[in-house]
């Protein structure tokens, strides 16, 4: 929309002899106009000063009429143009009501097929809120390229076959061997898990051999273990299922370490062979990236067990193997993998793989106390999170509506909960660490999704209380600046959307979203709608129209579902 806006500006300028690339930029402020074209290049292709080039357009602009400029002035250097609020919401309202949900959609991705590999959790752990922002990421990621026309492949990777896995099986047989389960045998399991590698830290010497003939047992296959870990596995599959489908995950496939570390481990030995590869201390076997300024890559341990780098080795293969004709695999892990990418990346260069692969790789969430370690029991798990935050967001529900039924409560409580998780995981940049802090969090004020949904809300009971639909018009009754602004921060939707695909980025999504929700606040605080002059009242009804469209549009990128009262 914002091109169709630049489009109508340019053949203006085109008309007063401006010649050659026209860059178009929005003021900093409203008082200098709408949008800015600078005279510089032109002044310097005809060697002239940009002020008085500027002075030399804006008399031109003058004497050409165009109702969708209100009026042209020159500062300086610059020709700023004041555009008319009417003429704009004819070409932005109108295109929205068109379109509906299809507005901001693009067909730039069309032909092309990537495949989004996440949460690319590991079994035998908890489910804590780290997978949570990485799912967060992995689902927005999945709307941008859909809405883009992209054909989107998402996919898991599940690490059921590591080091973590021996340690987990370890400690279940060394500690817990003569228990029955509890009925979360996902969290059991997570629990297993840290008790083991602290006994582990705390006496290295003793467990480690342990650990190292369990790992080559379980790489064997061996009956003594092979049921449990089948078992075991399962649990944490089932776990995780449910967890996937509470959150809106949906993956086209799953891949399995225990099912690609054999054929890591041929790579392995054909990197050997070719002289890629070379012994190490002890019989590991690795590759110099020094050159590339890598380090050293590790691909198999001393003892002839494989690494994450052996399996994902074979899983990138396997990938595009399954999926001929991907122009990108995209991963999604937490940033301390971005060293680890960049050698799995450089390995598979020199192994002659040359496939588009990119990490994107996210910061952590920590408690006030401390970073999370899943090592060492440290976690936020998923579930406690949301149910705290649940049990906050029924209360205040409950206070404000007693009079409504037990279902319709729950159903705005469970809407509420989960836009709350999310948007407080998606309105930061990805590399960012956070603070997650519940009650920042489920605040009506400022950067949160109750703040959001609100805006939503309140436009609702606006069009309810509506007497009449309102028809098309030429929204001559919009003039307020408030307004203007709306109108504007829905012609930037669609470029909103390419530029978080284009950056892979969400929050730039969530950030849209709250601008857009802060302006209507702005224009709601400062305007009447429902007892305004009836043409100045149609004009507004149809602008919160489509601000609620397009909001609710973007939203729905973010995984997020609106409540049609709070």
């Amino acid at each position: 929309m914002m091109e169709k806006i630049e489009e109508k500006i340019i053949r203006l300028l085109r008309g007063a002899g401006v010649a050659g690339e026209i860059t178009l930029t929005r003021p900093p402020n409203s008082e200098m106009g709408d949008i800015a074209f600078a005279c510089f290049d032109m002044a310097k292709a005809e060697k002239k000063n940009p002020a008085d080039v500027a002075k030399i357009i804006h008399d031109a602009l003058r004497k050409r009429r165009s109702s969708f400029v209100q009026r042209v002035q020159f500062s300086g250097p610059y020709v700023n143009f004041f555009l008319s609020t009417s003429a704009l919401a004819v070409l932005v309202i109108r295109d929205i009501e068109k379109k509906g949900t299809r507005y901001g959609a693009s067909k730039i991705g069309k032909g092309k097929k990537i495949i989004i590999e996440y949460p690319s959790n590991n079994t035998h752990k908890e489910f804590h809120v780290g997978h949570l922002r990485n799912i967060c990421i992995g689902n927005v990621l999945v709307e941008l390229y859909k809405k883009t026309g992209h054909k989107i492949i998402p996919v898991n990777y599940l690490n059921d076959f590591g080091a973590h896995v021996v340690r987990c099986l370890w400690g279940l047989q060394k500690f817990h061997g003569r228990e029955n389960p509890p009925q979360n045998k996902q969290k059991w399991l997570g629990d297993i898990y840290a008790e083991a590698s602290i006994y582990a830290k705390e006496h290295a010497e003793e467990v480690k051999p342990e650990l190292d003939a369990l790992q080559g047992k379980l790489e064997g296959h061996d009956p003594s273990v092979w049921r449990l870990f089948m078992e075991t596995r399962q649990w944490s599959i089932e776990g995780v299922q449910a967890l996937f489908r509470e959150l809106g995950v949906v993956h086209r496939a799953e891949f399995y370490e225990k099912d690609v570390k054999a054929r890591g481990q041929e790579i392995v030995d054909a990197l050997l062979k070719s002289g890629i590869a070379n012994v190490g201390e002890g019989g590991a076997i690795i590759v110099d990236l020094s050159a590339y300024k890598l380090d050293i890559a590790l691909l198999r341990k001393s003892t002839g067990a494989g690494l994450y780098l052996t399996s994902d080795l074979a899983l990138a293969e396997k990938k595009f193997k399954k999926y001929s004709g991907a122009e990108e695999s995209i991963h999604i892990t937490g940033m301390e993998q971005n060293f680890y990418f960049q050698q799995l990346f450089q390995v598979l260069k020199l192994f002659g793989f040359h496939e588009k692969m990119t990490h994107i790789g996210y910061g952590l969430i920590n408690t006030k106390t401390g970073k999370m370690s899943s090592r060492s029991g440290n976690v936020i798990l998923y579930e406690d999170l949301r149910n705290e935050i649940r049990h906050k967001v029924k209360k205040e529900t409950t206070d404000r509506h007693a009079d409504w039924p037990k279902e319709r409560i729950n159903s705005v409580v469970d809407s509420l909960t989960h836009a709350i998780l999310k948007f407080t995981l998606q309105k930061h940049e990805a590399e960012k660490n956070i603070i997650f802090d519940i009650e920042e969090a489920v605040s009506f004020d400022g950067f949160t999704a109750p703040y959001l949904l609100y805006a939503i809300a309140r436009i609702n009971s606006i069009l309810r209380k509506s007497e009449t639909r309102h028809q098309k018009s030429e929204y001559a009754g919009l003039t307020a600046p408030e307004e203007k602004k709306i109108l504007f921060f829905l012609a930037a939707y669609p470029q909103i959307i390419q530029k978080a695909l284009r950056d892979y980025n969400p929050s730039t999504v969530a950030k849209y979203c709250f601008d857009l929700a802060q302006a209507f606040n702005e224009f709601y605080n400062a305007h009447r709608v429902l007892e305004a002059e009836e043409t100045v009242k149609q004009a507004r009804l149809s602008l919160i129209e489509a601000t609620r469209t397009v909001l609710t549009n973007a939203l729905e990128l973010l995984t997020i579902s609106t409540v049609e009262e709070m």
